[in-house]
C-alpha cells in the first residue's frame, strides 16, 4: 500500500468537531432536490408544482446529456419549485406522503454484475439517477461516461475536520459489504480504483483491508482524491480521472441491490448547542432545521451547508443537496472590534503568526468575522505555502485578474483541489478558491 503525504500543510486547530456517536432524528416532512449545486450540468425542469412524484421519478435531466437525471429524494408530491437569480432551479421541495410511493428499479446482484459490461452498468446508474455521484477530475464536474479515466479514488476520510468519519458511517448494519460490492462496481467502470485510508482513521476490519490500495497522511486536505491523483500520476496522460467518497460508494451498491432510490445518509452537525455536535442518521434532501436541536435565534448562525473549508452559505430554510454531508452553525458577527487591529489576538486563529495565538496554538471557535477588509494581493505567499498541489495561488489570481488565462493554466489553474485553504489563509481576504473555480467552469464552457 502507498503512503502520500503532503507536504505543504495548515495547521489549525478547530474546537466543535462532531462526536462520533450516531442519533436517529425524526423523518422530515419534505426534502427538497437542489439542482444549482450540481456543477457544469444545465438542468431542464421535468415537473410542475402539485405533480404527484414517487421516490426515484425524474425531476430534472441535463440538456447536454438527457440521460443524466436527477430523481426525487421523496415520494408525494411537488410541493414548491423554487427559482433563483435568472430563473436559475434552486430547490425542488417535495411533500412527503404517508405511505411515500417508490419507483421498483430491476434488481442487481453480485452474480449478475460479473456478467455485466461497462456500458450496462453505466445505463443501470443513470436510470438509478446516482451517476451524479461520480464526479471528474479536473473540474469535479459529473463524470463523462465517455470518458476512460485514469483512476476512480474512493476516499474513506477526506479529514476535513466536520466531515463523517468513515468509522460511523461504514459501522451501519450490512455497510461493510454493500461497500465491498459498490467496489466491484466501479472496478467495472475502471480498471484502476484507488480505495484510500487516512493514517489517523486505520480501517479494522480485514475484508475491508483487503480493497484498500493508498494511505494519506497529513492533516486537511489530505486524502482529498484530487490531492491523491496529483500525487500519484505519473504524467499528462492521467489528468483526467474520477472520484466518489466512501459513502456515496454505499448509495451505488444499495440502489443496484434493493432497487429502489437510496436516501438514508449518514451527516455531521456542529455548532449552535455543544450537544448539536454529532453524526445523525438522515436522509438525501433533508431540511437544514431538522438535523439540529433547538436553537433560540437561527438567524444568529451563519448555515454553513458541506464543510469548514468547501462549504457554501445556506438559509436556515435551506436543505441538503445531493453531495453535502456536514452542517455547521458558525455565529455571525454583527459588530467590529474596537481597535481590533492593535489587540494581541489570543484567541484569534491565524496562520501567518500575526497574532499570539500562534504561539499558545489553542483551540478555537470560528466564527463569521473575516476581521479585515477586502485588500490587494501583497504576494505574502502564505497561500502558495499550503497549497497541497503545489500551484502558485498568488500568480495564478493576478493572471485571471489580468485575463491572461493562458498563463493562469501554466501556473497549475486545473491542478487547483478547490480544497479553500488558499482563501482561509489570504490575509488580503481574497476569494482566491472561488475566484479558480469560477474560471475553470468558464474554461469548461469555452467562455474564456
Amino acid at each position: 500500500m502507498k503512503t502520500v503525504s503532503v507536504k505543504n500543510r495548515c495547521k489549525f486547530r478547530v474546537a466543535g468537531k462532531p462526536a462520533a456517536r450516531l442519533e436517529s432524528i425524526p423523518a422530515p416532512a419534505h426534502v427538497a432536490a437542489i439542482p444549482h449545486q450540481i456543477p457544469l450540468i444545465r438542468p431542464r425542469l421535468l415537473v410542475k408544482p402539485n405533480d404527484s412524484v414517487k421516490l426515484g421519478t425524474p425531476l430534472i435531466e441535463d440538456k447536454g446529456n438527457p440521460n443524466l437525471k436527477l430523481l426525487s429524494p421523496g415520494g408525494g408530491h411537488v410541493m414548491d419549485i423554487q427559482y433563483g437569480p435568472r430563473r436559475v432551479i434552486e430547490a425542488i421541495i417535495i411533500k412527503i406522503a404517508p405511505d411515500e410511493p417508490y419507483v421498483e428499479f430491476p434488481v442487481i446482484d453480485e452474480t449478475q454484475i460479473s456478467g455485466m459490461g461497462r456500458e450496462e452498468i453505466i445505463d443501470a446508474l443513470m436510470a438509478r439517477g446516482l451517476w451524479p455521484l461520480i464526479r471528474g477530475i479536473p473540474f469535479k464536474g459529473v463524470a463523462d461516461p465517455e470518458e476512460a479515466p485514469a483512476a476512480v479514488w474512493v476516499p474513506l476520510d477526506i479529514l476535513d475536520p466536520f466531515h463523517p468519519h468513515s468509522d460511523v458511517y461504514l459501522a451501519e448494519g450490512p455497510a461493510k459489504e454493500q461497500f465491498l460490492f459498490g467496489i466491484k462496481v466501479l472496478q467495472k467502470l475502471a480498471g484502476r480504483v484507488c480505495v484510500c485510508e487516512h493514517t489517523d482513521r486505520p480501517v479494522p476490519d480485514e475484508r475491508l483491508r483487503q480493497v484498500l490500495t493508498h494511505r494519506a497522511a497529513g492533516p486537511f486536505p489530505a486524502g482529498e482524491p484530487g490531492v491523491m491523483h496529483y500525487q500519484t500520476k505519473q504524467s499528462a496522460k492521467e489528468n483526467r480521472a474520477w472520484y466518489v467518497t466512501g459513502q456515496d460508494v454505499l448509495l451505488l451498491a444499495e440502489a443496484l441491490l434493493t432497487g429502489r432510490y437510496p436516501t438514508a445518509r449518514v451527516m455531521t452537525v456542529s455548532g449552535g448547542r455543544p450537544d448539536n455536535n454529532r453524526h445523525v442518521r438522515s436522509r438525501i434532501g433533508a431540511p437544514l432545521k431538522s438535523l439540529v436541536k433547538q436553537i433560540d435565534s437561527p438567524e444568529a448562525y451563519r448555515w454553513v451547508a458541506g464543510g469548514l473549508f468547501t462549504g457554501y452559505n445556506a438559509a436556515p430554510d435551506g436543505f441538503m443537496g445531493l453531495y453535502e454531508t456536514a452542517l455547521m452553525l458558525v455565529p455571525e458577527v454583527t459588530e467590529k472590534e474596537l481597535l481590533g487591529f492593535a489587540r494581541p489576538g489570543l484567541k484569534k486563529p491565524t496562520s501567518s503568526r500575526t497574532f499570539l495565538s500562534a504561539i499558545t496554538r489553542p483551540t478555537l471557535t470560528v466564527d463569521a468575522d473575516r476581521h479585515g477588509e477586502l485588500r490587494a494581493c501583497v504576494n505574502c505567499s502564505y497561500c502558495a505555502a499550503i497549497c497541497p498541489v503545489g500551484i502558485l495561488p498568488q500568480y495564478t489570481y493576478k493572471c485571471i485578474y489580468a485575463e491572461e488565462i493562458e498563463e493562469a493554466l501554466a501556473h497549475g489553474l486545473l491542478d487547483c483541489v478547490e480544497c479553500g485553504l488558499c482563501s482561509y489563509v489570504c490575509p488580503s481576504k481574497i476569494e482566491l478558491t472561488e475566484t479558480f473555480k469560477d474560471t475553470k467552469h468558464k474554461y469548461y464552457w469555452g467562455k474564456i
